[in-house]
């Protein structure tokens, strides 16, 4: 009989053994989780404000060549990078393009088509004119600072 109560009492204290064992993973696998999603939403933070950063720095670098190309390029590639933005432009670069009158430079000429322009080594240069003398001066008439060495 001893034995009967024996077993009955063992298998009473191994239920709560294994309730509590079961307890204590449940609350382990809760705080994992917990911790996991504490993670995931960290990560997706941090990307959020990595992407941002990204987004802005690529603005940035879209004004400034949209600003290089109003001062040094001609106002047609101005015009097709400016046009190209799928962004907003900050309000400063928007009211310095507007206040930018573009034109071509006052010395410049356009070409008419089928023509050489003046950039060409033989603008304005015809077939007949050969150049029978030797140029007036060589290069070793200069030192290439700028002074010519006349003797």
């Amino acid at each position: 009989m001893g034995g009967a109560v024996g077993a009955a009492v063992l298998y009473v204290f191994r239920a709560q053994l294994l309730g509590r064992d079961l307890e204590q993973r449940l609350h382990e696998a809760e705080n994992s989780l917990q911790g996991y999603q504490r993670d995931v939403a960290e990560h997706f933070a941090q990307t959020s404000q990595l992407v941002n950063n990204l987004t802005q720095a690529y603005r940035e670098v879209h004004e400034h060549l949209a600003s290089g190309a109003l001062k040094l390029a001609t106002p047609a590639i101005s015009r097709q990078i400016i046009d190209s933005a799928n962004t907003n432009l900050s309000g400063d670069t928007k009211a310095y393009i507007n206040e930018q009158r573009i034109e071509p430079p006052r010395d410049w000429a356009p070409k008419t088509p089928g023509t050489k322009g003046t950039l060409s080594e033989d603008y304005d240069l015809r077939e007949d004119q050969h150049h029978s003398r030797m140029p007036t001066e060589s290069a070793d008439d200069f030192d290439f600072d700028g002074k010519a060495n006349r003797y």
